[in-house]
């Protein structure tokens, strides 16, 4: 969890198709304004840096909104236009998520969208979340996960979207879903993820107790596929990447879809009560009253 500011852009209901509108809006002005090469305007943005030929068939996209890749609205709208950029493109078969800030793949949500704004922009918010997790969740592409920094709470759960995960052995770095630590409760379909992962009785000690896994303890519970030194995250995910497309591409993603679309299914009936969930424990007095001591204690620590 962290400090960020972000602008807000509309986010409307629906699946596929709901980043449409702002691609053109988002993607171009902001990748012009970076005044970056043209492979990288083509998909990326400031916040989402993106190598798209890092390896046949292969890009990179990696986390830039510092100080620690914090979730804010503005980021999960980036993030994605930045996919469906790439599996609109027939060259790409798969991509590795990792981060540009140093010490961290992603801090979690952005607790200033949870704290003092309006139950309009709640739903905004969780609506952009449910929307970032499902096209991740049941994109068609190899989705491997090069975790090189710390992972708390949201940062854990978009790796937990990805097929596989690679995450660097340092003890400095934690991963795990620790919302109870906050006084929040994490939604359904943030425990299904997990407990597809590292099964029932762990997600539930996981998630009762807030836990966040050190790296050989990740490894243990599978909650990561493979530890390995920080300097060969990177090139381990190419490694694992080009293991899993050299299997047949149809077959793996009608498995992938079989495995998937249940869990998908569950929240996609669900999201207007989902959301509606959320609007209303987040704007509770002492939910928000907790948020903004967590939020104060960040500050006094900065100053």
């Amino acid at each position: 969890m962290a400090l960020a500011w972000g602008a807000r852009l509309l986010l409307r209901e629906g699946a596929r198709g709901a980043w449409a509108g702002a691609v053109s809006r988002l993607g171009g002005r902001e990748a012009a304004a970076a005044g970056v090469a043209g492979s990288w305007r083509r998909y990326g943005s400031q916040r989402v840096l993106v190598e798209p030929n890092a390896a046949p068939g292969v890009a990179v996209i990696r986390f830039k909104n510092p100080p620690v890749n914090s979730l804010s609205l503005e980021f999960l709208t980036e993030l994605g236009i930045t996919l469906e950029k790439l599996e609109n493109d027939k060259t790409v078969r798969g991509v590795i998520l990792t981060s540009d800030c140093p010490g961290i793949f992603s801090a979690g949500l952005d607790l200033t969208e949870m704290c003092g704004k309006t139950p309009a922009h709640y739903t905004e918010f969780w609506r952009a979340l449910q929307e970032l997790w499902l096209r991740f969740y049941l994109s068609n592409l190899v989705l491997v996960a090069a975790i090189n920094g710390a992972a708390p709470a949201g940062g854990c759960l978009m790796s937990l979207t990805c097929d596989y995960r690679v995450l660097a052995d340092n003890p400095k770095y934690r991963i795990g879903l620790n919302e109870t630590l906050l006084g929040i409760v994490a939604p359904f379909w943030f425990k299904d993820t997990l407990v597809n992962t590292i099964g029932h009785r762990a997600t539930e000690r996981a998630l009762q107790l807030g836990l966040l896994f050190q790296p050989a303890e990740a490894f243990q519970v599978g909650l990561v596929d493979q530890l390995v030194p920080e300097d060969q995250v990177q090139s381990t995910a190419l490694s694992v990447m080009t293991q899993w497309l050299a299997i047949p591409e149809h077959a793996r993603q009608l498995t992938k879809t079989l495995m998937r679309k249940a869990t998908a299914d569950n929240l996609v009936r669900q999201r207007e009560a989902d959301i509606q969930n959320f609007v209303s424990f987040v704007s509770r007095d002492s939910i928000q009253r907790s948020l903004q001591a967590y939020l104060e204690g960040l500050r006094k620590k900065k100053g």
